[in-house]
Order: structure tokens, then sequence, then C-alpha cells
């Protein structure tokens, strides 16, 4: 097997779930930190550190040693490293040994391997999108000051009108 492979494929699979493409997958690397959001239509490989939203409409893979800080949303979600932040997954999520996510976790399957922590409230069954959208849009929205009218002052009790 060969680290460069024609046609978009290495040979690799993710547990029969078919051929992982390069051309599709990001890595933050160790060392390595992103403040902002992280949208891909493929595979997100975090080996560092994210502060901020992570959408991939694939897979989102938080290795051992990698952190993120903030909400993830994708198709699949492995993680094997710490989340701080909900995980919204279509299909499922992987805790692995080790991990240790401080949120919630939403997904139609959901496995947790021992040794793996979790605080936070679990849903399993299918989530509508327009819900996790709605609350990823509420969280990403900043409340507006609002100010109350200006009013004239009052004029003294017994003082002449205009």
């Amino acid at each position: 097997m060969s680290v460069f492979g024609s046609g978009g494929d290495s040979g690799r699979e993710a547990q029969g779930r078919g051929p992982v493409r390069d051309n599709n997958l990001s890595i933050v690397a160790p060392g390595m930190t992103i403040v902002g959001e992280l949208t891909t239509d493929g595979v997100v490989k975090v080996e560092g550190a994210i502060e901020g939203c992570v959408r991939a409409g694939q897979q989102v893979v938080v290795a051992k040693g990698g952190k993120v800080t903030g909400d993830v949303h994708s198709r699949e979600a492995i993680i094997g490293g710490n989340v701080v932040g909900g995980i919204y997954a279509d299909e499922r999520v992987e805790i692995q040994r080790g991990s240790v996510i401080n949120g919630d976790i939403e997904a139609q399957r959901i496995v947790v391997q021992e040794g793996a922590e979790v605080n936070g409230h679990v849903r399993m069954g299918r989530p509508t999108r327009a819900a996790r959208h709605a609350a990823s849009q509420a969280a990403e929205r900043k409340p507006q000051r609002q100010t109350a009218p200006t009013r004239e002052p009052a004029a003294p009790v017994g003082a002449p009108r205009p």
C-alpha cells in the first residue's frame, strides 16, 4: 500500500464505510491552533486545537491529543481527544477510551468505549436538522443591547405649560 495512490484513493477504508479520499481530508496538525469557525464538505482530522465551531459534511475526527472548544456538526464524529461543546451528528458518534466530552451529544447511534468520559446530556434518535440549525444560529447571535425610549423631563408641579 502506498501513501500516494492514483485515482484519489490511498486504499484506506474507514471501518467498511468506503474509501477515505485524500482530496477531501483537512488536517489540523499537532501544535496548530485555529481560532474561528471551520467548515468543509469532507473530513476534518483534529490533532491540534480548534477554538470555534467545526462543521464537516462527512466526518470529524478528534485524535488523541486533539481538542475542540466549540460545537461539532457532522454526519459522523469520532472522538479520541477532548471536546468542550456539543456534538451533533446525523448518523454516528464514537467516543474512544481516554477522551473527555464536556457537552451534549445528539446522534442516531452512539458508541462510548470504557474509559471515556461524557459530561452532558445524550440524546439518541433522529435529531431534526431544523432544531440543530436553530440552536447553532441562536448560539452565534449576539444579544443586542436595547435602550429605553428617551422622554422629555417632566415639568415641575405647578409650573406653567408652554
